[in-house]
């Protein structure tokens, strides 16, 4: 996990498995954006949207979506011992793709293609803005809108909220273990 992420944001990321198997945080576009700072001192891209696009990353990287490049030689027809209730590994690249599918569809056409550009492909923003004809630094803003909405579909906020008043039932404590 990235050290650019505090104890909480780290642990919500574990708790919901944002971490890409054998993947290494330096070399996600991401991280790099949430290491800088801009002119105001905050990051240029929040936790919250960091996370976001790292669990679109790691869905992807779960569903091998990733274009081959060679051969594939995993052994295809060998079975192992499984855990009970553990899913099939087929049905986990099924499970990993349909919530790709979801995540793009949440968040429209519109920044589809840049998501899967700088989240899943790990292309530079410079890169896409040429591949896209965008003028410079309008990279930035595209892909800021676009985690916000994936963020949203994904249930992320830029700050916790709880409940306003939050109802104590009782502190009565068993008959015997009182204080005294």
């Amino acid at each position: 996990m990235s050290s650019s992420l505090s104890p909480s944001a780290s642990a919500a990321a574990l708790r919901d498995g944002v971490v890409p198997p054998a993947a290494d945080p330096a070399e996600s576009p991401l991280t790099w954006f949430a290491r800088r700072r801009g002119k105001d001192g905050r990051p240029l891209i929040a936790p919250h949207q960091l996370l976001a696009g790292e669990r679109l990353r790691a869905d992807f990287t779960r569903a091998q979506m990733m274009p081959r490049v060679t051969a594939d030689w995993n052994a295809s027809g060998v079975r192992g011992s499984r855990v009970p209730g553990a899913l099939d590994p087929s049905e986990t690249v099924l499970a990993a793709k349909q919530r790709v599918r979801n995540a793009l569809g949440a968040v429209g056409p519109e920044f589809a293609g840049v998501l899967m550009d700088v989240c899943c492909f790990l292309k530079g923003l410079e890169q896409v803005e040429q591949e896209h004809g965008w003028p410079a630094r309008a990279g930035k803003v595209v892909l800021t809108l676009a985690l916000d909405r994936l963020a949203r579909h994904y249930g992320y906020d830029a700050r916790a909220v709880g409940r306003s008043n939050g109802r104590i039932s009782t502190w009565i404590a068993p008959a015997g273990n009182a204080a005294e």
